[in-house]
């Protein structure tokens, strides 16, 4: 019998999965994969077909399927289009200045704040005793009631008594979900706490959804395998603890893809370049492993305190808008950043009710700037605010897509649509690089007549010369593709050189570095390049990523699965549970350990030092089983500050990391 895992990453065009079977020597190889549309309004439904695709190339049965493991861009969408549920934030120790820090307030938005007296110092004494009856007073007034409940006390990492105590009484008065600061990052700077543990809170709801139906859809198929979910590090979790904390899922899935793509290539040192539909994400391979963010994942403009892989992300991919940049002496083609659905695959999915509006617009001898584009509704059952205009543009596309000359009558109508495609209700539709690759032949997956008509859509606008953009279609869809190209150059070539201390944002764009690009040769001998190999990833990077690694002067790495490597990725980690504790001196000449849930004092660092790396060892261990963990193994560090003062050191503070790792639990008949 064959020992099976699963992967499958939903990504923001795209829901892959994956089959790879271990040999009984340890070996991996892909035996199927697949790929279906995400469908953004009900996941389930792309990861179902999927699932059902690579089952079916496979012919694998159900019982043979030992893992299963899913990465997921929902938890860092939601963060970037500011979507989830109602919460409260429950700030105990706090100033309203303190809560203006991190850009709290701003996130907060029209939440709720529920601050309470009580707290601690810096050493984890109780500054203050905490008033419950403050607590229970302050959230009978809240109404409706929150989806969730975000708590963070004063220095609680270093003693999280009134945290715990809060969050037992929340728990005894109400079944909404908690969340506590302390159980999500050891580091201090309460108003990044805050914000981690708010935005924790508000993705529970969405992120519960996805994995009730991904576990639904395993159940379905009389698969009995342990579910693990990919976070941000490209560690894996159970699916129960990735319940409670799935802010720990954000950069899920280009976190998969820089772990896949070190599986599949065994490329030691290289930079790995990941175009999906919307974005291109860059990460830095060192000795095998991605280089992690310590300071915390940026996502949707909230710096957060979670730890993940450090990614460059930039809003450049396959379904990048098409525009015009009609500004200077010459008019040229840019991509992105915004993302529309490809005419080619709207096509293919309604049919004659987008191709005979092509058609239509195309016979006419009128020119308009909104020619070839689309509106489609994305989220039928959002709820929507009391506008005339909402109502009008929801309900025109209540029966499929309608063009953006019949949908929008005003100027006032395209401010509303704007509105509701930031708000994710409805999708743009238009002429993007996917479609330009379905002229050219590049791509044959989707509707090519369509494309085509897109382009000469395009093609036939005209800027503000009165000149028409190209006057070949084809000509036209090349200019898109060598722009993306050379984009996706400049993009590599600016992480590497941050990568080497050039941090520049604009040296990879400066006339010098484009010069080296084009590998000029006059007076002056330019030649700019990156010296490791460049690892291409995505579906379309077998397309693409040929010129840019010539442009580059690099090596190119493809995988034969480089298009699914974020499914890859997603089954081949390891869980790992981290913990820190901080040793500090006290005014008393000894020294205070303060390890989770516990503080202890010790007459020297060392026996503090000890005590700590105990208690989170064994505190991790028992977490990475928890977490899907099979005899985990322990990895120690510290970081010590110590000042030379009259001669002689002077302990100030140290850090004790301790890190549980394992691979993952397999199902029964793979264990």
């Amino acid at each position: 019998m064959r020992s099976l895992l699963l992967g499958v990453d939903t990504g923001g065009t795209y829901t892959d999965a994956v089959l790879i079977e271990v040999s009984q020597t340890g070996d991996y190889e892909v035996v199927a994969k697949a790929k279906a549309l995400t469908t953004r309004h009900d996941l389930a439904i792309g990861i179902g077909e999927s699932l059902d695709a690579v089952l079916a190339e496979s012919d694998a049965q159900p019982w043979e399927i030992q893992l299963c493991s899913v990465s997921t861009t929902l938890a860092t969408n939601a963060l970037v289009e500011g979507h989830g549920g109602r919460v409260a934030l429950v700030a105990v120790g706090f100033s309203d200045d303190d809560l203006k820090r991190a850009g709290l307030n701003e996130t907060l938005g029209s939440d709720a704040v529920v601050r309470v007296q009580g707290g601690h110092d810096a050493y984890g004494l109780e500054r203050s005793p905490l008033d419950l009856d403050q607590l229970f007073d302050a959230l009978q007034e809240l109404s409706p009631q929150p989806a969730g409940y975000a708590v963070v006390g004063q220095f609680a990492v270093r003693n999280p008594a009134h945290e715990l105590a809060i969050r037992d009484h929340i728990r005894s008065v109400t079944d909404s979900p908690v969340t506590c600061s302390h159980e999500l990052t050891a580091k201090l700077n309460g108003p990044r706490r805050a914000l981690t543990s708010l935005l924790n809170a508000r993705l529970i709801p969405l992120i519960g959804s996805l994995l009730s139906a991904a576990s639904g859809l395993l159940d379905e198929r009389n698969i009995d395998a342990p579910l693990m979910v990919v976070r941000g590090d490209g560690t894996l979790l159970s699916v129960e603890v990735a319940r409670t904390r799935p802010i720990e899922t954000i950069l899920s899935g280009p976190a998969a893809s820089v772990i896949g793509a070190s599986f599949l290539t065994d490329a030691p040192n290289a930079i790995v370049s990941d175009i999906g539909g919307t974005t291109t994400d860059i990460a830095i391979l060192r000795n095998g492993k991605p280089r992690l963010d310590t300071e915390g994942a940026t996502v949707g403009g909230h710096r957060t305190m979670v730890e993940a892989v450090a990614m460059d992300t930039f809003g450049l991919g396959g379904d990048s808008e098409v525009r015009v940049n009609d500004v200077g002496q010459t008019t040229e083609l840019s991509l992105g950043p915004g993302r529309v659905v490809p005419i080619s695959i709207l096509a293919s999915q309604f049919g004659d009710a987008v191709l005979k509006v092509l058609e239509r617009e195309s016979l006419s001898d009128l020119s308009r700037e909104r020619d070839g584009q689309f509106g489609l509704l994305a989220r039928p059952d959002a709820p929507l605010d009391d506008d005339e205009r909402v109502r009008d543009i929801v309900s025109k596309l209540g029966e499929g897509p309608v063009c953006l000359n019949d949908l929008l009558p005003t100027k006032r109508h395209e401010l509303t649509l704007d509105r509701l495609v930031r708000t994710g209700v409805v999708l743009r539709c238009g002429f993007t690089p996917t479609d330009a690759c379905h002229v050219l032949g590049l791509h044959t997956q989707y509707s090519e007549p369509a494309a085509r008509m897109a382009a000469a859509l395009f093609a036939r606008q005209r800027d503000r010369r009165a000149d028409v953009i190209d006057a070949d279609a084809e000509n036209l869809c090349q200019r898109v593709v060598d722009r993306l190209v050379r984009e996706s150059g400049q993009l590599v070539l600016g992480a590497a050189l941050a990568s080497d201390g050039f941090r520049d944002s604009e040296l990879a764009k400066s006339a010098l570095a484009q010069a080296g690009l084009d590998r000029h040769s006059g007076l002056v001998k330019i030649d700019v390049g990156v010296a490791v190999p460049l690892i291409g990833l995505g579906a379309s990077a077998a397309t693409y990523y040929p010129a840019v690694a010539n442009l580059l002067g690099a090596e190119l790495v493809l995988s034969p699965h480089a298009g699914v490597a974020n499914a890859v990725g997603a089954v081949v980690g390891h869980v790992a549970m981290t913990a820190r504790a901080a040793i500090t001196p006290l005014k008393n000449g000894r020294f205070r350990s303060h390890a989770g849930t516990e503080q202890q004092d010790f007459d020297s660092p060392g026996e503090a030092t000890d005590h700590a790396v105990d208690f989170l060892g064994r505190q991790m261990t028992a977490a990475a089983i928890a977490a899907g963990a099979v005899e985990p193994v322990l990895e120690v560090s510290q970081d010590k500050k110590v000042v030379r003062t009259d001669g002689a050191d002077l302990f100030v503070e140290s850090t004790v990391t301790v890190t549980a790792t394992g691979r993952p639990r397999l199902g029964a008949a793979g264990s």
